[in-house]
């Protein structure tokens, strides 16, 4: 056996792959008489078929599995041995037949194309600067999100007239254009959230009816369109094109959110009892809490900022006419040159990334090993149950179910690829010079769309 190594250019290569009797023929002859002992063929007894007549039926098939077999080994053990960087895996030459002959066999080549890892010098240094965009957490952000628990730990109470915030128990009748009730159309009664109705003009309309009073409205302002605007008339999302632009809403009953009291009832229950005694106290908790949550938020955009700037700026030549003929190659489902144009730039996007990211971690050593991965799988376990109020169980719990979590392909991908992301943004926080922005929430919400 012998592999011979051919460069095109500085992404391109060829590996040929010759082959002998003597990698084969054992092989072959050990494979037939494997098949000569299960063979049923008439008039011969099991296992006592002439090989010959083994050799001549399976033969061509078998030497065709055990030549793929040897060329296969001998390719990618050529490329461990020396160290070849590939991208994809090797393909057949396009214009290269292979030489020898299945008839009457002998020696064999084999010809295949391999795509090369371009090398590369990652623009990121101590001297690169970046903002650090860190959420302004003030006296506004604490008064909404103070709102916000006092309605979740608040109770539904019944209202004369409807205001700003109000929900409406409503039954909708189908009219036609001269308001008249269509015959044959829709009624239903549903639910109305005043506080999401986005018509101006709708919205005045509602606001300070009382029980049984009566309001012509438009089905799609007020509600969120497609599915929502179907189940609030208790139809088919398919059938909304034609039904009328005008309904006859009225109204059952008003129910308002009476907030929860800012009291030691409700610091027990959000904060477990005795933390929290005075508004100031939880004011202040709030505001460390949102701080520490921001911190995320604020990395998360980092990273995506360097992430398009390494992009954008890191000078990475790819073996394109390879990669395209690989992916329609190894492709599960037939893939056309077209579609595979089409996709390509996305896919180079995402292969520079992984070559970006490989550099770095290989650079600084950076890993993750099992027992990190099962430490943070655990993490996102506890986080888990605190979100549903449950405590965690015990140690030996705790890592049998990280166990089990990462036994699942596409839940052990989430994970490494959540791990890899935070040991990045570790990484460029610990590399770059960050210059800290503080921004409003809703200041950061754009700069984040907008990434």
């Amino acid at each position: 056996m012998n592999v011979i190594r051919q460069d095109v250019d500085a992404l391109n290569a060829k590996l040929k792959v010759q082959v002998t009797p003597a990698d084969y023929q054992d092989k072959v002859k050990k494979s037939l008489e494997k098949y000569r002992k299960t063979a049923k063929i008439p008039g011969f007894r099991p296992g006592h078929v002439p090989f010959g007549l083994i050799q001549k039926q399976y033969g061509r098939s078998v030497l065709a599995e055990e030549l793929n077999s040897v060329v296969n080994d001998a390719l990618y053990k050529f490329i461990g041995d020396n160290k070849i960087d590939i991208l994809g895996n090797p393909i057949p030459a396009e214009k290269e037949e292979v030489v020898g002959n299945f008839e009457a066999p002998a020696d064999f080549e084999f010809t295949f194309e391999i795509g090369l890892a371009p090398t590369f010098e990652i623009p990121l240094n101590a001297k690169s600067k970046f903002d650090y965009v860190k959420i302004k957490v003030d006296g506004e952000l604490v008064d909404q999100q103070i709102d916000d628990l006092r309605r979740r730990y608040g109770k539904m109470i019944a209202e004369e007239s409807i205001g700003e915030r109000d929900l409406v128990l409503c039954q909708f009748v189908e009219l036609n254009d001269d308001e008249t009730v269509k015959e044959g159309g829709i009624l239903h009664t549903s639910t109305v959230s005043v506080e999401f109705v986005e018509d101006a003009k709708t919205k005045k309309a509602l606001i300070d009816k009382k029980v049984g009073d009566k309001v012509v409205v438009d089905p799609y302002k007020v509600s969120r369109g497609g599915k929502d605007t179907a189940a609030m008339l208790g139809v088919k999302e398919e059938e909304l094109e034609n039904i009328s632009k005008k309904f006859q809403l009225t109204i059952n009953e008003i129910k308002r959110m009476e907030l929860a009291e800012l009291n030691q009832e409700l610091f027990d229950k959000l904060y477990g009892e005795g933390e929290v005694k005075t508004e100031e106290e939880m004011r202040q908790r709030i505001s460390d809490d949102l701080g520490k949550m921001f911190v995320n938020d604020s990395d998360r955009l980092l990273t995506k900022t360097v992430y398009e700037d390494l992009i954008e700026n890191t000078k990475i030549e790819l073996p394109n006419d390879f990669m395209k003929r690989w992916i329609r190659l190894s492709n599960e489902k037939p893939i056309s040159a077209e579609e595979v144009e089409e996709h390509y730039d996305a896919y180079a996007k995402n292969l520079k990334w992984q070559l970006i990211q490989g550099n770095i971690f290989k650079a600084n050593d950076i890993k993750l090993d099992n027992a990190e991965v099962v430490e943070f799988t655990k993490g996102l376990l506890v986080s888990n149950y605190a979100q549903y109020g449950i405590p965690a169980p015990g140690d030996k719990e705790l890592t049998e179910s990280a166990m089990g979590v990462l036994k699942n392909r596409d839940e052990a991908n989430r994970i490494f690829d959540m791990m890899a992301e935070q040991k990045l943004t570790d990484y460029f926080k610990n590399t770059v010079k960050l210059k800290e922005k503080e921004v409003s929430y809703e200041e950061f919400m754009k700069l984040a769309s907008q990434n």
